[in-house]
């Protein structure tokens, strides 16, 4: 074992080129690393060997004969990710692509404080590695995803929030003293965010994801990274204060919010005050698809609040692309008619020149995936892969 890992000694730029993917092929690692020929040949042929990397059957065209291309091992490690709601909490074990190899949901209830359900937590991690017939020591990380304000470098919640009892708790530091692998620790919304342009806008290097559900939140990237902020507040777009009467009470104990005016929570408030007995968020669409006209009314109204934020945001940041996510995002033309007008009312011709307005595309496994993939970008990143190859068992 000590020889296996003396040869991948050094080894670790060339992986974290190939799972970021700037580098595809011998050409690429040849270019980007700084490395000799025989260099980047001995190190390849290590990471080749210990299954790390492997070189795919796919070819492309390098202007003479075809060139193999170099992909990622995505057995050799594995991910824990979970994807804590307001009342469940689904549990998954990912290889690296990331796809879900196993997965179990069950209920929550975050008021019963940090330590509880995070001991449940890794319990469950265990027991689900167990399934799989896996070692702890094939983990490179956890990633949890949170209903809550998060500071990201902190792996901390802080409210106002749905998680009453976990202000300041450090998640973090929990989970790796009863795991013993890195954990991360991020807000859903920014986890959706990755996840949505890793996968379907990967060439758009300025997006806008918004969560549009019981709640309302958003992600951004800029300059091809997710920002966050100073304290990992960025985005909290659902608790912008807009002045115009009325202005409802929201959940977060202040007056005018976006929430209060347009989230599912407020839809359901405001459909019941007309004698409509919505529960949630998926009766609304259940609702207008059934072409009620409160439930329709009340949706134009909420894109246009939503709209009104969003243009804000345009006019701010400037992005290429908006995408809206979450339960109402299915609402299609009440919800989207009304937020393309106001943007186009409000913004200035150059920001929305080429501004796409769309649907998200992603799944049900968006928040489990994006934590998967936040977990595989830090533990494979030029910074820290040479320790996480250092920490994995036989190989």
């Amino acid at each position: 074992m000590a020889s296996d890992r003396d040869s991948l000694a050094g080894t670790g730029i060339l992986l974290s080129l190939v799972a970021s993917g700037r580098a595809r092929t011998r050409a690429d690692l040849m270019a980007l690393s700084g490395l000799s020929r025989n260099t980047i040949v001995n190190r390849l042929k290590a990471l080749l060997d210990a299954g790390l990397l492997y070189e795919d059957d796919e070819t492309m065209r390098s202007g003479g004969r075809p060139t193999k291309t170099l992909a990622l091992g995505v057995d050799f490690g594995l991910i824990l990710v979970a994807d804590v709601g307001e009342t469940s909490m689904r549990l998954a074990v990912t290889d690296l692509r990331p796809t879900v190899l196993i997965d179990e949901i069950f209920d929550v209830n975050l008021a019963a404080g940090p330590e509880a359900n995070l001991g449940s937590i890794t319990e469950k991690f265990r027991a689900l590695l167990a399934r799989l017939d896996r070692r702890i020591d094939e983990v490179i990380g956890v990633g949890l995803s949170l209903p809550a304000p998060v500071d990201y470098a902190a792996g901390r919640v802080f409210g106002p929030s749905v998680m009453t009892g976990w202000d300041d708790f450090d998640i973090r530091a929990w989970l790796e003293g009863r795991l013993g692998v890195p954990a991360l620790v991020e807000n859903d919304v920014n986890l959706l965010t990755l996840y949505e342009w890793r996968t379907f806008w990967p060439d758009c290097d300025h997006l806008f994801f918004i969560k549009f559900g019981s709640g309302i939140g958003s992600g951004i990237i800029s300059d091809g990274r997710i920002y966050r902020g100073a304290q990992g507040a960025a985005g909290d777009i659902g608790h912008i204060q807009l002045a115009n009467e009325p202005r409802p009470l929201c959940r977060c104990g202040k007056y005018g919010c976006v929430e209060a005016r347009a989230a599912g929570w407020a839809m359901v408030r405001d459909l019941r005050a007309h004698g409509l007995t919505p529960k949630g968020s998926r009766d609304i669409v259940r609702m207008v698809r059934e072409r009620q006209c409160e439930a329709v009314a009340a949706v134009q109204h909420a894109g246009q609040v939503l709209g009104e934020v969003t243009a804000d945001v345009v006019s701010v940041l400037n992005p290429g692309v908006i995408v809206i996510g979450g339960t109402l995002s299915s609402l299609g033309a009440p919800l989207f008619d009304e937020v393309n007008a106001v943007v186009a009312e409000r913004v200035l011709p150059l920001a929305k020149r080429d501004l796409r307005i769309e649907p998200a595309r992603s799944g049900s496994d968006a928040g489990l995936l994006g934590a998967a993939l936040l977990v595989k970008e830090v533990r494979l990143s030029s910074d820290a892969v040479e320790a996480t190859i250092a920490s994995l068992g036989e190989l």
